[in-house]
Protein backbone atom coordinates (compact mmCIF):
# COMPACT_ATOMS: atom_id res chain seq x y z
CA UNK A 1 0.00 0.00 0.00
CA UNK A 2 1.60 3.40 -0.88
CA UNK A 3 1.29 6.48 1.37
CA UNK A 4 2.14 10.13 0.38
CA UNK A 5 5.87 11.58 0.52
CA UNK A 6 4.78 14.12 2.72
CA UNK A 7 3.95 11.87 5.54
CA UNK A 8 7.35 10.90 5.70
CA UNK A 9 8.57 15.17 5.96
CA UNK A 10 9.55 14.91 9.92
CA UNK A 11 7.26 16.47 12.12
CA UNK A 12 9.54 16.63 14.82
CA UNK A 13 11.04 19.84 12.74
CA UNK A 14 7.92 20.98 11.69
CA UNK A 15 6.80 21.14 15.80
CA UNK A 16 9.50 23.69 15.88
CA UNK A 17 8.00 26.18 14.15
CA UNK A 18 4.36 25.24 15.12
CA UNK A 19 5.45 26.58 18.71
CA UNK A 20 6.72 29.27 17.88
CA UNK A 21 4.56 32.42 19.07
CA UNK A 22 2.30 34.22 16.42
CA UNK A 23 2.40 37.23 18.33
CA UNK A 24 -1.44 39.02 18.38
CA UNK A 25 -2.05 37.50 15.00
CA UNK A 26 -4.77 34.80 14.23
CA UNK A 27 -4.53 32.60 11.52
CA UNK A 28 -8.01 31.83 9.75
CA UNK A 29 -8.30 28.60 7.56
CA UNK A 30 -11.66 29.43 4.94
CA UNK A 31 -12.89 25.81 3.89
CA UNK A 32 -15.40 25.58 0.91
CA UNK A 33 -17.12 22.86 -1.50
CA UNK A 34 -15.96 22.84 -4.84
CA UNK A 35 -17.49 22.49 -8.24
CA UNK A 36 -17.33 18.75 -8.16
CA UNK A 37 -20.10 19.08 -4.83
CA UNK A 38 -17.80 16.12 -2.92
CA UNK A 39 -14.06 17.40 -2.83
CA UNK A 40 -13.53 20.46 0.19
CA UNK A 41 -10.89 23.35 -0.81
CA UNK A 42 -8.89 25.53 1.65
CA UNK A 43 -7.09 28.36 2.15
CA UNK A 44 -5.25 30.84 5.12
CA UNK A 45 -5.67 34.00 5.55
CA UNK A 46 -4.23 36.50 8.77
CA UNK A 47 -6.50 38.32 11.16
CA UNK A 48 -5.58 41.29 13.35
CA UNK A 49 -7.68 39.48 16.05
CA UNK A 50 -9.37 36.70 17.44
CA UNK A 51 -13.07 36.48 15.51
CA UNK A 52 -15.14 35.41 18.20
CA UNK A 53 -18.60 34.56 16.07
CA UNK A 54 -19.34 34.35 11.74
CA UNK A 55 -22.46 37.50 12.64
CA UNK A 56 -20.17 39.64 15.52
CA UNK A 57 -19.14 43.19 15.04
CA UNK A 58 -16.15 44.99 15.90
CA UNK A 59 -15.74 48.73 16.37
CA UNK A 60 -13.16 50.31 15.24
CA UNK A 61 -10.43 52.09 17.31
CA UNK A 62 -11.63 55.36 15.57
CA UNK A 63 -15.65 54.60 15.19
CA UNK A 64 -18.15 55.08 17.25
CA UNK A 65 -20.65 53.18 15.08
CA UNK A 66 -20.79 49.55 14.72
CA UNK A 67 -21.40 48.29 11.47
CA UNK A 68 -21.24 45.19 9.43
CA UNK A 69 -19.13 44.69 6.74
CA UNK A 70 -20.83 44.09 3.37
CA UNK A 71 -18.49 44.68 0.69
CA UNK A 72 -15.34 42.09 0.26
CA UNK A 73 -12.58 43.16 2.55
CA UNK A 74 -9.79 45.61 1.28
CA UNK A 75 -6.52 46.66 3.53
CA UNK A 76 -6.31 49.74 0.91
CA UNK A 77 -9.70 51.01 2.01
CA UNK A 78 -9.71 49.92 5.37
CA UNK A 79 -6.65 52.01 5.72
CA UNK A 80 -7.88 55.24 4.20
CA UNK A 81 -10.55 54.86 6.79
CA UNK A 82 -8.41 54.53 9.87
CA UNK A 83 -5.83 57.32 8.86
CA UNK A 84 -9.57 59.29 8.09
CA UNK A 85 -10.71 58.96 11.15
CA UNK A 86 -14.19 57.83 9.97
CA UNK A 87 -16.57 54.63 10.98
CA UNK A 88 -15.05 51.75 9.00
CA UNK A 89 -17.84 49.01 8.91
CA UNK A 90 -15.74 45.78 9.95
CA UNK A 91 -17.13 42.08 9.91
CA UNK A 92 -15.31 39.95 12.55
CA UNK A 93 -14.59 37.37 9.70
CA UNK A 94 -14.40 39.22 6.32
CA UNK A 95 -15.36 37.71 2.90
CA UNK A 96 -12.83 37.00 0.41
CA UNK A 97 -12.32 35.55 -2.96
CA UNK A 98 -10.69 32.59 -4.69
CA UNK A 99 -9.94 31.51 -8.37
CA UNK A 100 -12.96 29.65 -8.96
CA UNK A 101 -11.59 28.31 -13.05
CA UNK A 102 -9.49 25.69 -10.71
CA UNK A 103 -11.64 24.23 -8.80
CA UNK A 104 -14.02 23.68 -11.03
CA UNK A 105 -16.48 26.45 -10.55
CA UNK A 106 -15.84 29.39 -13.17
CA UNK A 107 -14.65 29.85 -16.30
CA UNK A 108 -10.93 31.29 -16.54
CA UNK A 109 -11.76 34.50 -18.05
CA UNK A 110 -14.51 34.97 -15.01
CA UNK A 111 -13.02 33.44 -12.79
CA UNK A 112 -13.40 35.44 -9.47
CA UNK A 113 -15.50 33.95 -6.85
CA UNK A 114 -16.67 34.79 -3.48
CA UNK A 115 -16.24 32.78 -0.25
CA UNK A 116 -18.77 34.39 2.51
CA UNK A 117 -18.10 32.77 6.53
CA UNK A 118 -20.97 30.75 7.60
CA UNK A 119 -19.45 28.74 10.91
CA UNK A 120 -16.34 28.95 12.68
CA UNK A 121 -14.58 26.15 14.96
CA UNK A 122 -11.48 26.07 16.81
CA UNK A 123 -8.63 24.92 14.68
CA UNK A 124 -7.14 21.69 15.77
CA UNK A 125 -4.22 21.60 14.31
CA UNK A 126 -2.73 25.19 14.73
CA UNK A 127 -4.33 24.94 18.01
CA UNK A 128 -6.40 28.42 20.00
CA UNK A 129 -6.87 31.19 18.94
CA UNK A 130 -6.46 30.27 14.99
CA UNK A 131 -9.86 28.97 13.22
CA UNK A 132 -11.82 27.04 10.60
CA UNK A 133 -14.18 29.24 8.99
CA UNK A 134 -16.53 27.31 6.47
CA UNK A 135 -18.14 28.94 3.65
CA UNK A 136 -20.41 29.80 1.61
CA UNK A 137 -19.63 30.28 -2.26
CA UNK A 138 -20.96 33.18 -4.73
CA UNK A 139 -20.42 34.18 -8.19
CA UNK A 140 -19.54 37.31 -9.83
CA UNK A 141 -23.16 38.05 -9.80
CA UNK A 142 -23.63 37.63 -6.09
CA UNK A 143 -25.89 34.56 -7.10
CA UNK A 144 -25.00 31.05 -5.31
CA UNK A 145 -22.19 28.49 -6.61
CA UNK A 146 -24.03 25.69 -8.31
CA UNK A 147 -22.25 23.94 -5.12
CA UNK A 148 -23.78 26.20 -2.83
CA UNK A 149 -26.95 24.17 -1.76
CA UNK A 150 -26.25 25.42 1.79
CA UNK A 151 -28.02 28.66 1.08
CA UNK A 152 -31.55 27.01 0.00
CA UNK A 153 -31.16 24.33 2.56
CA UNK A 154 -30.99 27.25 4.96
CA UNK A 155 -33.99 29.13 4.01
CA UNK A 156 -35.89 25.68 4.24
CA UNK A 157 -35.02 25.07 7.83
CA UNK A 158 -35.64 28.61 8.91
CA UNK A 159 -39.56 27.96 7.35
CA UNK A 160 -39.50 24.87 10.27
CA UNK A 161 -37.63 26.51 12.89
CA UNK A 162 -40.46 26.27 15.47
CA UNK A 163 -40.69 22.46 14.55
CA UNK A 164 -37.29 22.04 16.10
CA UNK A 165 -35.94 19.58 13.54
CA UNK A 166 -33.36 17.27 14.82
CA UNK A 167 -30.69 15.10 12.80
CA UNK A 168 -27.91 12.71 13.19
CA UNK A 169 -25.86 11.32 10.19
CA UNK A 170 -23.75 8.44 10.45
CA UNK A 171 -20.35 8.98 8.01
CA UNK A 172 -19.26 5.69 7.15
CA UNK A 173 -15.64 6.07 4.97
CA UNK A 174 -12.68 3.77 4.06
CA UNK A 175 -9.15 4.20 4.45
CA UNK A 176 -7.24 4.01 1.52
CA UNK A 177 -3.67 4.20 0.12
CA UNK A 178 -2.48 6.59 -2.25
CA UNK A 179 -2.66 4.00 -5.01
CA UNK A 180 -6.46 3.50 -3.80
CA UNK A 181 -5.70 0.17 -2.40
CA UNK A 182 -7.56 0.07 0.68
CA UNK A 183 -5.60 0.18 4.27
CA UNK A 184 -4.29 -2.61 5.63
CA UNK A 185 -5.38 -5.33 2.87
CA UNK A 186 -2.65 -7.67 1.22
CA UNK A 187 -0.69 -6.31 -1.28
CA UNK A 188 -2.13 -9.08 -3.92
CA UNK A 189 -5.26 -10.28 -2.58
CA UNK A 190 -8.22 -9.75 0.08
CA UNK A 191 -8.50 -10.35 3.81
CA UNK A 192 -10.74 -12.71 5.35
CA UNK A 193 -14.35 -12.48 4.74
CA UNK A 194 -17.00 -9.90 6.74
CA UNK A 195 -17.81 -11.07 10.18
CA UNK A 196 -15.11 -10.16 12.68
CA UNK A 197 -14.63 -6.66 11.37
CA UNK A 198 -17.52 -4.46 12.74
CA UNK A 199 -16.62 -2.67 16.08
CA UNK A 200 -13.52 -5.23 16.16
CA UNK A 201 -10.76 -5.02 18.66
CA UNK A 202 -7.02 -6.47 17.61
CA UNK A 203 -4.46 -5.83 14.45
CA UNK A 204 -5.87 -8.47 12.66
CA UNK A 205 -9.54 -7.07 12.60
CA UNK A 206 -9.26 -3.04 13.43
CA UNK A 207 -7.58 -1.33 10.61
CA UNK A 208 -6.20 2.17 11.18
CA UNK A 209 -7.60 2.93 14.36
CA UNK A 210 -4.78 5.67 15.14
CA UNK A 211 -6.43 7.45 12.52
CA UNK A 212 -9.80 7.30 14.11
CA UNK A 213 -8.80 8.36 17.35
CA UNK A 214 -6.85 11.54 16.16
CA UNK A 215 -9.95 12.51 14.08
CA UNK A 216 -12.17 11.85 17.01
CA UNK A 217 -9.97 14.05 19.37
CA UNK A 218 -9.34 16.84 16.84
CA UNK A 219 -13.20 17.13 16.11
CA UNK A 220 -13.91 17.37 20.09
CA UNK A 221 -11.09 20.13 20.33
CA UNK A 222 -12.57 21.99 16.98
CA UNK A 223 -16.18 21.83 18.51
CA UNK A 224 -17.67 19.94 16.05
CA UNK A 225 -20.77 17.91 17.93
CA UNK A 226 -19.26 13.95 17.20
CA UNK A 227 -21.11 11.59 19.36
CA UNK A 228 -19.32 8.43 18.53
CA UNK A 229 -16.83 6.32 16.23
CA UNK A 230 -17.19 2.41 15.24
CA UNK A 231 -15.40 0.22 12.85
CA UNK A 232 -17.94 -1.26 10.37
CA UNK A 233 -18.30 -4.20 8.73
CA UNK A 234 -15.48 -3.87 5.75
CA UNK A 235 -11.96 -3.91 6.98
CA UNK A 236 -10.18 -0.36 6.65
CA UNK A 237 -14.07 1.06 6.90
CA UNK A 238 -14.98 3.03 9.59
CA UNK A 239 -18.36 5.34 10.77
CA UNK A 240 -18.43 8.41 12.85
CA UNK A 241 -21.32 10.12 13.60
CA UNK A 242 -22.08 13.38 14.25
CA UNK A 243 -25.44 15.10 16.16
CA UNK A 244 -27.65 15.72 17.52
CA UNK A 245 -27.75 19.03 15.64
CA UNK A 246 -30.78 21.20 14.61
CA UNK A 247 -31.59 22.63 11.59
CA UNK A 248 -28.64 24.09 9.47
CA UNK A 249 -26.14 22.91 11.88
CA UNK A 250 -26.50 19.62 10.91
CA UNK A 251 -24.15 20.29 7.32
CA UNK A 252 -21.88 22.41 8.89
CA UNK A 253 -21.26 19.96 11.46
CA UNK A 254 -20.86 17.22 8.94
CA UNK A 255 -18.77 19.04 6.11
CA UNK A 256 -16.32 20.36 8.64
CA UNK A 257 -15.53 17.17 10.39
CA UNK A 258 -15.06 15.88 6.64
CA UNK A 259 -12.73 18.44 6.45
CA UNK A 260 -10.35 17.39 9.74
CA UNK A 261 -10.75 13.69 8.55
CA UNK A 262 -8.82 14.51 5.43
CA UNK A 263 -6.46 16.43 7.08
CA UNK A 264 -5.92 13.70 9.75
CA UNK A 265 -5.25 11.28 7.04
CA UNK A 266 -3.31 13.99 4.90
CA UNK A 267 -0.78 13.82 8.29
CA UNK A 268 -0.64 10.06 8.08
CA UNK A 269 0.15 9.75 3.96
CA UNK A 270 -3.19 7.79 3.66
CA UNK A 271 -6.34 8.80 1.92
CA UNK A 272 -10.12 8.87 3.36
CA UNK A 273 -12.78 7.89 0.50
CA UNK A 274 -16.48 8.20 0.78
CA UNK A 275 -16.98 6.59 -2.47
CA UNK A 276 -20.39 4.56 -1.76
CA UNK A 277 -19.16 1.53 -2.63
CA UNK A 278 -15.05 1.54 -3.33
CA UNK A 279 -14.79 -2.35 -3.86
CA UNK A 280 -16.81 -4.57 -5.67
CA UNK A 281 -18.06 -7.99 -4.81
CA UNK A 282 -19.00 -9.37 -1.66
CA UNK A 283 -18.10 -6.28 0.59
CA UNK A 284 -20.12 -3.66 1.87
CA UNK A 285 -21.02 -0.14 -0.01
CA UNK A 286 -20.57 2.92 2.36
CA UNK A 287 -23.73 5.25 3.25
CA UNK A 288 -24.64 8.07 5.23
CA UNK A 289 -27.63 7.16 7.44
CA UNK A 290 -29.85 9.92 8.60
CA UNK A 291 -31.52 9.94 11.85
CA UNK A 292 -34.78 12.70 11.64
CA UNK A 293 -37.27 13.63 14.01
CA UNK A 294 -39.56 16.65 14.90
CA UNK A 295 -41.01 17.73 18.35
CA UNK A 296 -44.35 16.43 17.97
CA UNK A 297 -42.07 13.08 16.57
CA UNK A 298 -40.00 13.25 20.23
CA UNK A 299 -43.69 13.57 22.18
CA UNK A 300 -45.99 11.49 23.59
CA UNK A 301 -47.63 9.37 20.84
CA UNK A 302 -45.05 10.79 18.26
CA UNK A 303 -45.22 7.32 16.57
CA UNK A 304 -47.76 8.68 14.45
CA UNK A 305 -46.63 11.61 13.21
CA UNK A 306 -43.13 9.33 12.46
CA UNK A 307 -45.27 6.63 10.37
CA UNK A 308 -47.08 9.97 8.53
CA UNK A 309 -43.61 11.31 7.98
CA UNK A 310 -42.62 7.81 6.79
CA UNK A 311 -45.62 7.59 4.17
CA UNK A 312 -45.14 10.80 2.66
CA UNK A 313 -41.45 9.66 2.10
CA UNK A 314 -42.41 6.12 0.20
CA UNK A 315 -44.86 8.51 -2.25
CA UNK A 316 -41.34 10.47 -3.21
CA UNK A 317 -38.82 8.05 -3.05
CA UNK A 318 -37.17 8.95 -6.65
CA UNK A 319 -37.20 12.26 -5.62
CA UNK A 320 -35.04 11.32 -2.57
CA UNK A 321 -32.78 9.19 -4.42
CA UNK A 322 -32.06 12.09 -6.80
CA UNK A 323 -31.07 13.99 -3.90
CA UNK A 324 -28.94 11.42 -1.35
CA UNK A 325 -26.24 11.61 -3.77
CA UNK A 326 -24.41 14.40 -6.05
CA UNK A 327 -24.46 12.25 -8.88
CA UNK A 328 -28.42 11.96 -8.94
CA UNK A 329 -28.56 8.79 -7.52
CA UNK A 330 -25.58 7.07 -10.22
CA UNK A 331 -23.16 6.55 -7.13
CA UNK A 332 -25.68 4.94 -4.94
CA UNK A 333 -26.88 2.29 -7.86
CA UNK A 334 -23.78 0.74 -7.10
CA UNK A 335 -24.86 0.49 -3.28
CA UNK A 336 -28.25 0.02 -2.96
CA UNK A 337 -28.36 -3.39 -4.49
CA UNK A 338 -30.59 -5.00 -1.70
CA UNK A 339 -27.95 -6.70 -0.51
CA UNK A 340 -24.86 -5.83 2.05
CA UNK A 341 -27.70 -4.22 4.72
CA UNK A 342 -29.25 -2.18 1.97
CA UNK A 343 -32.46 -1.61 0.24
CA UNK A 344 -32.73 -1.53 -3.54
CA UNK A 345 -32.45 1.37 -5.43
CA UNK A 346 -35.99 0.92 -7.42
CA UNK A 347 -37.79 0.21 -4.42
CA UNK A 348 -39.06 2.34 -0.87
CA UNK A 349 -39.57 0.14 2.25
CA UNK A 350 -39.87 0.44 5.99
CA UNK A 351 -39.62 -1.76 9.10
CA UNK A 352 -38.63 -1.76 12.83
CA UNK A 353 -35.13 -2.74 13.23
CA UNK A 354 -34.60 -3.75 9.35
CA UNK A 355 -31.41 -2.92 7.98
CA UNK A 356 -32.69 -3.97 4.84
CA UNK A 357 -35.35 -1.09 4.55
CA UNK A 358 -35.43 2.34 2.97
CA UNK A 359 -36.43 3.69 6.14
CA UNK A 360 -35.80 1.79 9.92
CA UNK A 361 -37.97 2.57 13.06
CA UNK A 362 -34.98 2.14 15.72
CA UNK A 363 -36.79 -1.01 18.38
CA UNK A 364 -36.92 1.06 21.07
CA UNK A 365 -39.02 4.20 19.05
CA UNK A 366 -41.69 0.98 18.35
CA UNK A 367 -41.83 0.06 21.84
CA UNK A 368 -42.06 3.81 23.26
CA UNK A 369 -43.90 5.34 20.56
CA UNK A 370 -42.11 8.53 19.58
CA UNK A 371 -38.66 9.29 18.72
CA UNK A 372 -36.77 9.38 15.61
CA UNK A 373 -36.68 7.15 12.16
CA UNK A 374 -33.50 6.73 9.91
CA UNK A 375 -33.19 7.10 6.41
CA UNK A 376 -31.03 4.50 5.46
CA UNK A 377 -30.67 5.45 1.75
CA UNK A 378 -28.14 8.22 1.31
CA UNK A 379 -24.51 7.77 0.21
CA UNK A 380 -21.26 8.01 2.24
CA UNK A 381 -20.94 10.93 -0.63
CA UNK A 382 -24.03 12.81 0.05
CA UNK A 383 -24.04 16.46 0.39
CA UNK A 384 -25.55 16.68 4.35
CA UNK A 385 -27.25 20.17 2.70
CA UNK A 386 -29.27 18.61 0.29
CA UNK A 387 -29.98 15.35 2.52
CA UNK A 388 -31.59 17.23 5.29
CA UNK A 389 -33.30 19.86 2.47
CA UNK A 390 -35.06 16.77 0.81
CA UNK A 391 -36.60 15.54 4.69
CA UNK A 392 -37.75 18.78 5.58
CA UNK A 393 -39.50 19.08 2.36
CA UNK A 394 -41.43 16.32 1.73
CA UNK A 395 -41.63 15.35 6.09
CA UNK A 396 -42.67 18.69 7.31
CA UNK A 397 -43.53 21.09 3.97
CA UNK A 398 -46.31 18.63 2.55
CA UNK A 399 -44.05 18.73 -1.20
CA UNK A 400 -45.46 16.49 -4.03
CA UNK A 401 -44.11 15.30 -7.00
CA UNK A 402 -40.61 14.90 -8.19
CA UNK A 403 -39.25 18.49 -8.40
CA UNK A 404 -38.45 21.11 -4.99
CA UNK A 405 -40.86 23.89 -4.76
CA UNK A 406 -39.29 27.18 -4.69
CA UNK A 407 -40.04 29.68 -2.50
Amino acid sequence: MATSASASLSKTIKQQYMELPQGDKVQAMYIWVDGTGEGLRCKTRTLDFEPKSIKGELQSLYAPEIAVQTEPYDPHHCLKKCNSYSPRPLAELPEWNFDGSSTYQAEGSNSDMYLIPAAMFRDPFRKDPNKLVLCEVQKYNRKPAETNLRIKCSKVMEMVADQHPWFGMEQEYTILGTDGHPFGWPSNGFPGPQGPYYCGVGADKAYGRDIVEAHYRACLYAGVNICGTNAEVMPAQWEFQIGLCEGIDMGDHLWVARFILHRVCEDFGVVASFDPKPIPGNWNGAGCHTNFSTKEMREEDGLKAIEDAIEKLGKRHEYHIRAYDPKGGLDNARRLTGRHETSNIHEFSAGVANRGASIRIPRSVGQEKRGYFEDRRPSANCDPYSVTEALIRTCLLNEQGEEPTDY
